[in-house]
C-alpha cells in the first residue's frame, strides 16, 4: 500500500478526519506539562538502584512565573517606602515657616548741655557732622550681593531691598514723619506683627514693645514741622544667613532733620535733630515670597531732646533757642507690677550741634 488508508471498518463515527485527530484532544502543551504535579525522571535518573519513576514538584516549581512577579510586586513596595521615608527625614528639606517674634524696642533721648543752635537748614548741614551725607533714599545704599549657603542671589537681595523700603518709608517719608498715615508700613510687615504694630499706635507705651517710635520716626504736628522735606542719611546694611530658614538684615543708619515750630512760617530759625537707628529685620521663605518682613529689634538714639519728654507715641525735639533745665529722665519704680519701665536718657555731644560761624 502507498501511503496511509482509511481503518477497513471505515471512518469512526463522529470523528472528523478519523485517525490521529482522535488523540487530538489529549495532546499536552508546555503550560500543562509545567503545571503538572508529578515529573518524571530522565532515563539516566531511572538507571539508579530503587529510583522512583516519577518525583513531586514543589508548588513554587509548577508557579514560577507567579513568584517572580510576587517578588517584583515586594521590591517595587520597597523601594517606595525607602522613598518616602528618606523624603521625611531628608536633611535638606525646608523647615516649616516659623511665627514671627515680637520686636523688642528702646528709645533713648539725648539731651543737649545748652541752647539748640539754630538758623537756615542749609547752614545748618553744612556746619554740621551731617554735611557730607546723602540725601534721602540716595544714603540707604545697598551692600554688594551673594549668595548664602542655603538662599540664592535673587533671594538675599530681595531681602536687602525690602529692608530698604521700610527705611525709606518709616524714617524719610514726610507724611510719616509728620504723624500721618502708617499704612505703607503695615503692608510690609509679617502678619504675625500686626496686632503689636496696632497696639503700638493706639496705645503707645515705653516699655520696649509697644512704643510706636520703636516701628518708625515721627513728630507731634502740634509742636514740631519739617523747616525742609530734605533728609541727610549716612549708613549701612548687611545680610547674614541666621539659619537654613532665616536670612536677617541689619541695618545702623543716622539720619538728620531740619525741623521748626510749626507757627513760625520761615526756616530761619530752624534747627536739627538727629536719629541714630539700628535695626534687625528678619526673613522667611514665605515672608521673601509675600514681600514682608519681621522688625525683630529697634535701637533708637535721639536727640536735642528732653530726658523727661515721653517719647513713646512721637519725638519730641527740643528747638532752636530752647534747653533743658533741671531735666531728668521719669523715675522707674522697681515694685511695679508687670514689665518694669526702664528709664534711659543720654548727653548729647557739643560735637554733634552744629557750629555755626558768628553772624
Amino acid at each position: 500500500m502507498t501511503g496511509r488508508g482509511n481503518p477497513p471498518e471505515g471512518t469512526p463515527e463522529g470523528v472528523p478526519g478519523g485517525g490521529d485527530d482522535e488523540y487530538r484532544s489529549v495532546v499536552f502543551d508546555e503550560s500543562f506539562v509545567r503545571a503538572a504535579r508529578l515529573q518524571e525522571f530522565s532515563a539516566q535518573e531511572r538507571m539508579g538502584e530503587h529510583a522512583r519513576a516519577v518525583r513531586s514538584r514543589h508548588a513554587w516549581a509548577r508557579a514560577g512565573a507567579s513568584r517572580q512577579a510576587v517578588v517584583l510586586v515586594l521590591l517595587i513596595a520597597l523601594a517606595f517606602a525607602v522613598a518616602v521615608y528618606m523624603g521625611v527625614r531628608h536633611p535638606y528639606q525646608n523647615p516649616e515657616p516659623q511665627t514671627a517674634e515680637p520686636l523688642r524696642s528702646s528709645v533713648v533721648p539725648l539731651a543737649p548741655r545748652g541752647e539748640v543752635p539754630g538758623g537756615e537748614p542749609a547752614a545748618l548741614f553744612e556746619n554740621s557732622p551731617a554735611s557730607s551725607f546723602a540725601t534721602g533714599a540716595e544714603g540707604v545704599t545697598l551692600p554688594g550681593v551673594r549668595r548664602t549657603h542655603s538662599f540664592s542671589e535673587s533671594q538675599v537681595m530681595a531681602a536687602l531691598t525690602t529692608a530698604k523700603e521700610y527705611l525709606v518709608k518709616s524714617a524719610l517719608d514726610p507724611d510719616v514723619l509728620t504723624g500721618g498715615e502708617v499704612r505703607p508700613l503695615r503692608l510690609l510687615l509679617d502678619p504675625d506683627q500686626l496686632d503689636q504694630f496696632d497696639r503700638s499706635f493706639e496705645h503707645p507705651v515705653d516699655d520696649g514693645r509697644y512704643a510706636a517710635t520703636g516701628w518708625l520716626t515721627r513728630f507731634n504736628p502740634a509742636e514740631v514741622a519739617l523747616a525742609m522735606p530734605a533728609v541727610r542719611v549716612h549708613g549701612t546694611l548687611t545680610a547674614t544667613e541666621r539659619n537654613a530658614s532665616t536670612l536677617e538684615v541689619t541695618a545702623d543708619h543716622t539720619f538728620v532733620y531740619a525741623v521748626r515750630r510749626p507757627h513760625e512760617g520761615g526756616t530761619d530759625h530752624a534747627s536739627l535733630f538727629t536719629v541714630r537707628r539700628e535695626t534687625r529685620f528678619r526673613f522667611d521663605r514665605v515672608d521673601l515670597r509675600d514681600h514682608h518682613l519681621e522688625l525683630v529689634q529697634s535701637s533708637v538714639l535721639a536727640g536735642p531732646q528732653a530726658c523727661a519728654a515721653n517719647a513713646a507715641g512721637y519725638l519730641r525735639p527740643l528747638l532752636a533757642g530752647q534747653s533743658t533745665k533741671d531735666d531728668a529722665p521719669p523715675g522707674t519704680n522697681p515694685y511695679g507690677i508687670g514689665r518694669p519701665k526702664a528709664s534711659l536718657c543720654g548727653v548729647l555731644s557739643p560735637s554733634a550741634l552744629p557750629h555755626l560761624p558768628p553772624s
